[in-house]
């Protein structure tokens, strides 16, 4: 299986409580809510699609328990993303929480070295294991090379304070954009999906003046 992380993030790389204002108050945070007011229609429309894509769904421990309490009340047949975290296999990672404490429909929890059993997965047939929000989880995967594609819904707010998708010290690494789109509706939140090329080589270079023309070096 392909790993894919699916998130919501702000201008400035802020992936935190997009959704409420106390969906997540870890570190202080007090800006929870940001995506809602950007929500006009069609500024979501990518993420049903993001959940076809789904074999199985892996995610930390916080945002599994924020899910199961959300998703699990809604019930309406035709909502792609309530069918898939009902009934889908899943993947929560905790080393606190119980197989008892962790019931929403086909759950495993997964303990210990996440990593290599991380790595174990990717190696099952299959399409996606799918992580939506998991900050922490997220970038354990990333700085261990175990990402392949990163599917962003980009909203033109600075929200300015907050877990970044991309906080300071992640491991370098390079994408190429496979799909894109400007979304319908007045906010104009950017999709993108980024497959992975390369890994702690980004390399770099710089611009320089030969005889009076700029050059690559």
């Amino acid at each position: 299986m392909e790993i894919s992380v699916n998130t919501f993030v702000s201008l400035d790389g802020v992936m935190q409580g997009p959704g409420g204002v106390e969906e997540d108050r870890s570190n202080g945070f007090e800006r929870g809510g940001w995506l809602v007011p950007q929500s006009d229609a069609g500024q979501l429309a990518p993420v049903g699609e993001w959940f076809r894509r789904a074999d199985a769904f892996l995610l930390g421990r916080s945002t599994f328990e924020m899910m199961r309490t959300y998703w699990s009340q809604v019930t309406e047949p035709d909502n792609i993303v309530a069918t898939a975290l009902n009934t889908w296999k899943k993947y929560v990672v905790s080393d606190t929480l119980a197989d008892a404490d962790a019931a929403w429909g086909d759950t495993t929890v997964l303990r210990g070295d996440i990593v290599e059993q991380v790595r174990g997965l990717k190696e099952q047939p299959g399409g996606e294991l799918q992580v939506h929000g998991s900050w922490q989880l997220v970038r354990s995967l990333h700085d261990a090379g175990l990402v392949d594609i990163y599917r962003l819904l980009q909203v033109p707010v600075v929200v300015g304070d907050g877990k970044r998708l991309f906080a300071g010290g992640a491991v370098p690494a390079t994408y190429r954009i496979t799909e894109s789109e400007v979304l319908d509706g007045g906010s104009g939140a950017v999709s993108l999906t980024l497959r992975q090329t390369g890994f702690a080589t980004t390399g770099t270079g710089e611009f320089v003046v030969h005889d009076g023309q700029e050059a690559i070096a």
